[in-house]
C-alpha cells in the first residue's frame, strides 16, 4: 500500500530538491573524433549536462547525468522546445540542427534543446555488450527457426541483467518525462513546447499526463497508441506493412524495364518469396554476413516505411541483391553493406540497448514463448512476410526486473497538434485516433494517401509543413481536425 501511495505521490510532481538543478553549458565536441559535437560547434550550439536523481522515489540519493544541446533563438524568442526523435532510445543531441531547417519562420524563434534521454548516447548510456542489433527479430519459418530466435531474445536479455542490470529498474518513460522537467526547471522555462517523431509521441504524451500545464505548444509526429505501446507495439502493424511492400511490389512492377523484376505486383512477390525460401534453407550469403529467416524479414522491413521513389529505388536494389544471392554469393552495394554491418555486428548494440531497457521497463509482456509461437501460426497466412517479425518474442519476456510503475493512462485537455499519415506502416493511422482519445484538447492533422513514417519536415509536403508552423509560431491550434 506504502508502495501504491508512493507512486502516486511521483506520478503527477518534479521531484523536490534542496536546490534547482542547474546545467553546465560548455562546447560540444568531445575530442578530434568527435563529428556530432564538431557539427553543433560549427552551428553556433552548445552542449550542457543536468544532474538528476536515478531513482525519483530517493530524490536525494545517487543521480546519473542527462546531456543536451541547445541552439538559441536569434529572432523573436518564443521559448524552449524539447526535441525527441523516437526510439524508443533514439539520441537527439544533434536535432536542433535539422529542426532549425525544417521549422521554417519557426526555427529562429525557439531555443531548440536536443536531448538524450537517460541511459542512451551521452546520457550515462546503458550497453548491453549485444553481438548484433538482435531486436526485434524474425521467428522465422517454423518452429525451428522460432526457437533459435527465442534463444537469441533470451541471451539478449541475460547480457542486459550482466551489463546493466543494476540501471535497469530506473529505464523507462516516466522517468525520462521527469527529467524532461528538470530540464524546464533548469532552463528556467515556466512552460516548454514539444515535438517528438514516433516513440517521442509517446514520451510527449506522458509528460502532458504528469506535467499538466507545463507546455506551451506540443507537435506529435506519427503518434503511438499508449494503449498498445510498449515491447509488442509492432504486433498490430503486420497488415500495414504487408500493404506497404505489395504497394513497393506494384511500383517496381510499373517499372520493370529498369529493375527486371516482373511485370505484375504478383510476379515481384514471388521473387520476395524466392527470397524468404532461400533464407529458411541455405541462407544467402552476402559480402561478410550470412543472412537466414530470422534476419531477412528485418532487411526487408526496416527500409519500407518511405514511399518516396529514391527511398523505393534504395529498396529495390536491396531486393534485388537478396535475389541475386539466392543462387550465389555476393557483394553488397554501400547502403545494403552498411545496412547489414548495423545489424548483424554489434554496432548498435548501446542503440538497441537503451531500446530494450526502455521498453521493457514500461510494460510487462506475456513470459511464455508458446503465446507467440500461436500468434504468430494464427496469422501467417494474411501477415505472410512480416507477421513472423512484428507477433515474435522480444527480450522483455526474459527481463530481469518488472516494471517499477503501471503505464501511464493518458486522460487530459493538454492542446497538441498530432500529425499523422493514413498510410504509416510504423504507426498505423488508427493510433492517431486512440491518442487524440486521452488527448480530448488536441487536434488531428492527417496526411492522405502517403506510407511514410515521420511527415512534418521530412517527407516534403508544403500542406502540412506549413500548418504545423503555422501554429508553432502562432501557437493556435486549428479550430477542427484538418486533412492535407
Amino acid at each position: 500500500m506504502k508502495l501504491l501511495l508512493v507512486l502516486a505521490l511521483l506520478s503527477g510532481t518534479t521531484a523536490a530538491a534542496e536546490e534547482p538543478p542547474t546545467i553546465r553549458w560548455h562546447h560540444c565536441q568531445l575530442n578530434p573524433a568527435d563529428a556530432e559535437g564538431a557539427e553543433l560547434d560549427r552551428a553556433g550550439a552548445e552542449c550542457g549536462e543536468l544532474k538528476v536523481p536515478l531513482d525519483y522515489s530517493r530524490p536525494d540519493g545517487p543521480k546519473i547525468t542527462i546531456a543536451m544541446s541547445r541552439l538559441k533563438a536569434t529572432g523573436d524568442r518564443i521559448g524552449a522546445m524539447v526535441l525527441n526523435d523516437g526510439g524508443p532510445g533514439g539520441p537527439g543531441l544533434s536535432m536542433p540542427l535539422r529542426l532549425r531547417v525544417t521549422m521554417k519562420e519557426a526555427g529562429s524563434r525557439y531555443d531548440l534543446i536536443g536531448l538524450d534521454p537517460r541511459f542512451v548516447g551521452r546520457s550515462t548510456p546503458v550497453d548491453c555488450k549485444l553481438p548484433v542489433a538482435g531486436w526485434p527479430w524474425s521467428g522465422g519459418s517454423d518452429k525451428t527457426s522460432f526457437r533459435r530466435a527465442t534463444t537469441l531474445q533470451a541471451d539478449i536479455a541475460a547480457r542486459c541483467a550482466d551489463n546493466a542490470g543494476s540501471v535497469l529498474q530506473y529505464v523507462n518513460t516516466r522517468n525520462t518525462a521527469r527529467d524532461i522537467d528538470q530540464v524546464r526547471i533548469a532552463l528556467g522555462e515556466h512552460k516548454i513546447s514539444y515535438l517528438g517523431y514516433s516513440y517521442g509521441t509517446y514520451l510527449g504524451s506522458v509528460y502532458l499526463q504528469l506535467f499538466p500545464g507545463r507546455t506551451d505548444r506540443v507537435v506529435l509526429d506519427g503518434p503511438m497508441d499508449p494503449a498498445t505501446y510498449g515491447p509488442r507495439l509492432l504486433r498490430g502493424m503486420g497488415p500495414a506493412n504487408e500493404a506497404a511492400l505489395r504497394d513497393w511490389a506494384s511500383w517496381a512492377a510499373a517499372r520493370n524495364t529498369t529493375y527486371q523484376l516482373g511485370t505484375s505486383t504478383a510476379q515481384v512477390l514471388a521473387k520476395v518469396d524466392r527470397i524468404y525460401r532461400a533464407a529458411a534453407g541455405k541462407g544467402l550469403r552476402i559480402g561478410k554476413h550470412t543472412l537466414d529467416d530470422g534476419s531477412v524479414p528485418m532487411v526487408l522491413f526496416g527500409p519500407l516505411a518511405d514511399d518516396r521513389d529514391p527511398a523505393r529505388a534504395v529498396y529495390t536494389t536491396f531486393v534485388q541483391t537478396l535475389l541475386k544471392a539466392t543462387n550465389a554469393p555476393v557483394e553488397p552495394g554501400a547502403e545494403l553493406g552498411q545496412f547489414l554491418d548495423a545489424l548483424l555486428t554489434p554496432a548498435l548494440s548501446q542503440l538497441v540497448s537503451g531500446q530494450a531497457a526502455i521498453a521493457c521497463g514500461d510494460v510487462a509482456v506475456p513470459r511464455d514463448p508458446q503465446v507467440y509461437w500461436r500468434d504468430i501460426q494464427k496469422h501467417r497466412r494474411e501477415e505472410p512476410y512480416f507477421g513472423s517479425l512484428t507477433r515474435m518474442i522480444s527480450p522483455c519476456a526474459f527481463w530481469p526486473v518488472r516494471p517499477q510503475e503501471p503505464p501511464t493512462r493518458i486522460a487530459n485537455t493538454e492542446p497538441a497538434l498530432i500529425v499523422a499519415a493514413d498510410g504509416d506502416p510504423r504507426a498505423i493511422y488508427a493510433n492517431a485516433a486512440q491518442l487524440q482519445k486521452g488527448l480530448t484538447a488536441a487536434r488531428l492533422l492527417t496526411l492522405k494517401n502517403a506510407r511514410k513514417h515521420g511527415i512534418f519536415g521530412e517527407y516534403g509536403n508544403d500542406c502540412v509543413d506549413d500548418r504545423v508552423v503555422a501554429y508553432l509560431v502562432s501557437g493556435r491550434l486549428p479550430a477542427t481536425d484538418l486533412t492535407c
